[in-house]
């Protein structure tokens, strides 16, 4: 086990004697959120942190849920103190956890913010929190403003911010959307999506193919993840409609639950005539079978028309996958263009002469050697760093 330095020399390092509580997705639930959540607490714990994560007793009610299940039926992670209390739906609840955290009086306490559902409980529980004098809320922010909004994603979220203390995001792109809600100019900070590592080591192509049952002759591009409209799976589909895609030995992969209705996607496949081009996996990929597809496959697509930021680029750079990404929201910021992978338009045109170009050309090597090299820059320990400037500069602030 790796301990903080100071346990090993003085003890007088400060991040050490801090307790820090990360309010969101967990075990039991599932998803990249859970994922990210449990991955940074388990960051905090290996540098000697004192922490706890607080999830949900009732996260979202099923009919807002559009897939099959919200829970994982993976063990929770070793070593993390997860609390299941909150319910996302009960102002009484909120009271009684914000109290109950507020008693533990922790220095950081980071709130893992996605949609405007949670912006009530979340600014509640952090109002309470400012009787703390010790206690600085953090909010991480995967997304301010969603990619399907509605009248509440205009109107709840700036409770939420005004309660908060400083913010954190993983693109550029939602730094400038916090900016709508925040009137105070309070400190903020943009610190990349570090890169997943708990999806296991990536395996023989061959081996790969044959666990999926895929043809060993052709080479594959990956979609992966929950399909959503937004994500441009018909714009993928488009390109390998197009001729110089369409006459190669190209296939697509397609890993992930769909939230969309699958008919329109398999109706617009018939009609492109390539259902011999594309293998279809509607399912949540558990944790354990992630390696196969990325094994599997040679590129990464993610033909998003918008975006934020992609924990699928992170499961990427870990597998050392080449890219191809659309040039929305945050995408670019983590995929250099030519190096590891394409920056193209959101069309499919674009697309399909990326993906040409790709398996025309043998890029394959070149970008996974790249990629070798850039994935450095995507540790969870400088994201704890960035956390804790943050901390610092909200603390230096108050004793003015």
């Amino acid at each position: 086990m790796y301990f903080c330095i100071s346990n090993v020399l003085s003890m007088k390092n400060d991040k050490c004697k801090k307790k820090v509580i990360i309010i969101g997705p967990a075990h039991p639930y599932r998803g990249g959120l859970a994922a990210f959540n449990e991955r940074l607490g388990v960051e905090y714990h290996s540098q000697g942190y004192d922490v706890e994560l607080y999830t949900f007793t009732l996260q979202y009610p099923s009919f807002l849920f559009p897939g099959k299940t919200q829970f994982s039926e993976s063990l929770p992670p070793d070593n993390l103190v997860i609390h299941r209390k909150i319910n996302s739906c009960n102002p009484f609840n909120w009271h009684k956890i914000a109290k109950e955290i507020k008693g533990k009086n922790a220095d950081i306490v980071i709130f893992a913010y996605w949609m405007a559902f949670f912006a009530p409980c979340y600014g509640y529980i952090a109002r309470i929190l400012k009787q703390n004098k010790n206690t600085r809320r953090i909010a991480l922010v995967h997304n301010m403003i969603p990619h399907e909004p509605n009248i509440l994603d205009k109107i709840l979220p700036r409770f939420f911010v005004k309660n908060i203390d400083a913010f954190i995001s993983l693109s550029k792109s939602v730094v400038e959307d916090i900016n709508t809600f925040d009137k105070y100019d309070k400190p903020k900070c943009y610190s990349p999506h570090p890169i997943y590592e708990h999806y296991g080591e990536k395996i023989d192509r061959k081996e790969a193919i044959k666990q999926l049952n895929l043809d060993e002759n052709a080479n594959y591009v990956l979609f992966f993840g929950l399909v959503r409209a937004y994500k441009g799976l018909d714009l993928l589909l488009e390109a390998f409609g197009e001729s110089i895609i369409k006459e190669k030995n190209i296939k697509l992969i397609i890993a992930g639950e769909f939230y969309d209705n699958p008919e329109l996607y398999i109706k617009q496949i018939e009609d492109l005539g390539i259902s011999d081009k594309v293998v279809i996996f509607n399912k949540y990929i558990a944790d354990n079978e992630v390696n196969k597809f990325f094994s599997a496959a040679s590129l990464i697509a993610q033909p998003y028309k918008s975006a934020t930021q992609s924990g699928v680029s992170q499961v990427a750079y870990h597998f050392e996958k080449p890219m191809c990404v659309t040039n929305v929201g945050g995408l670019a910021e983590v995929v250099p263009d030519g190096k590891v992978g394409y920056v193209v338009k959101p069309d499919a045109k674009s697309i399909a002469a990326a993906i040409d170009d790709f398996f025309s050309n043998g890029r394959e090597n070149e970008f996974a050697s790249n990629i070798s090299i850039e994935k450095q820059k995507y540790k969870w320990s400088r994201f704890v760093e960035s956390i804790e400037e943050l901390y610092n500069e909200v603390k230096e602030s108050s004793k003015k």
